[in-house]
């Protein structure tokens, strides 16, 4: 028996005369998605979209797709012929690996082909009553029924499901834009990538690294969380920005409790270089609001004083516990709290300004010689491609799934 897979939109449902757009870029996502399985193919139409499987496993398919924004949901859908005896005994055989007895259930008929000899009402009763002698445990229940049963009879065939599977949500990836994030190795911002993604932002990383004073292994450790967030966006650059410099000078010219406000500042130029290089159309960060001395809103506004790109903060109103519960369910939360320090973390003064002035922070980094340092730095910036699975030994692959 044929079996596909039909793929509910959901929110791209209300899209309009865009809709077109995001579903094609949902097609192409899911393509990528199953680029190793060449033989299936995605059919995109106006309301869902249909994925022939071609002999490949549904639910190792559906195991693919679950991450892939933009889903609302699945169904694996079954091809019968235009015969009610062989659409009965579809019913019944896919019934009977659902554990039925002590269930509910209902037949919910749709016909778009008029002259078939059976109306909605004259299937839902025929397969009803089928289902009722085959398992006396179960019972009708049209509202909130345990399992549904639809049946979508049409001019070619008929296609039978009895199963919803959740999808992920959101909007494909790709559908709202390039924007570059600061990606630390800490809880918060993978889980600002993750909700990035989610609203179909295409998410490139920046990472900044300050040898020798971070490890390889630290570096290593934010690496494999952007293998973590590919799961959910695909192949992601990853770029690594050379940051030592910049924090001794700052160090040397700096009073020490501005010194992490100045390292922000040029943390967030740098970034903004380089997504206008990359032709990004935001700054995303993971700062939830009063957190730590350079989250406060007086810390933000002599940081962000140095760009007029817009700063998109995920995560700035949720409670800790909040992004901690997301971490977990998107499987970063055990990495994160890996004990390597990064560049922040190593420079930060015992007592940092947590209501920092804007006209200090200025006159303290004219003290430096920006472009000159910005120069050197950005010529020193590796640019890599990180899959979700870049990392390929066993113990990487435990450590990502």
């Amino acid at each position: 028996m044929k079996v596909r897979l039909l793929i509910r939109y959901g929110e791209l449902s209300t899209k309009g005369r865009n809709k077109k757009a995001f579903t094609q870029r949902l097609a192409r996502n899911i393509k990528r998605c199953l680029v190793d399985y060449p033989h299936i193919k995605v059919h995109p139409e106006y309301d869902f979209m249909y994925v022939d499987l071609n002999g490949a496993d549904v639910w190792q398919v559906i195991d693919l797709l679950k991450p892939v924004f933009g889903i609302q949901s699945f169904s694996p859908v079954y091809i019968v012929e235009k015969d009610m005896e062989l659409v009965k005994e579809t019913v019944i055989n896919l019934l009977s690996t659902l554990n039925p007895n002590e269930k509910t259930f209902k037949i919910a008929t749709k016909r778009t082909d008029h002259e078939f000899a059976y109306n909605t009402n004259d299937s839902n009763i025929f397969l009803g009553d089928a289902v009722l002698e085959a398992f006396p445990g179960i019972r009708v229940q049209v509202k909130k029924p345990d399992i549904t049963v639809r049946v979508d009879i049409r001019r070619e065939h008929i296609m039978v499901s009895t199963q919803t599977i959740q999808g992920a949500g959101g909007l494909p990836v790709g559908t709202s834009g390039r924007v570059s994030l600061m990606l630390s190795g800490g809880i918060d911002s993978p889980v600002a990538a993750y909700l990035a993604l989610k609203r179909g932002m295409e998410v490139q990383l920046v990472h900044f690294a300050s040898p020798p004073y971070t490890s390889p292994q630290a570096l290593e450790k934010t690496k494999k969380l952007a293998a973590k967030l590919a799961i959910y966006g695909g192949s992601m650059q990853f770029f690594t920005v050379p940051f030592t410099e910049i924090q001794e000078e700052i160090k040397k010219a700096v009073p020490e409790n501005y010194i992490m406000t100045i390292m922000r500042r040029l943390m967030l130029r740098i970034t903004d270089r380089i997504r206008e290089e990359q032709g990004g159309l935001a700054i995303l960060n993971g700062e939830s609001v009063g957190q730590v001395a350079s989250q406060t809103l007086e810390s933000m506004i002599a940081i962000n004083d140095v760009t007029k790109t817009p700063i998109i903060r995920p995560v700035a109103t949720m409670d800790k516990l909040d992004i901690i519960a997301i971490a977990q369910e998107i499987d970063t939360f055990d990495l994160s709290i890996q004990p390597f320090e990064d560049c922040c973390t190593v420079f930060a003064p015992p007592s940092p300004k947590t209501r920092p002035k804007l006209e200090k922070a200025r006159e303290y980094e004219a003290r430096l010689d920006i472009e000159a340092l910005m120069e050197r730095c950005l010529a020193g910036v590796e640019v890599e491609e990180i899959k979700a699975n870049s990392f390929t030994s066993q113990n990487d692959i435990d450590d990502l799934f």
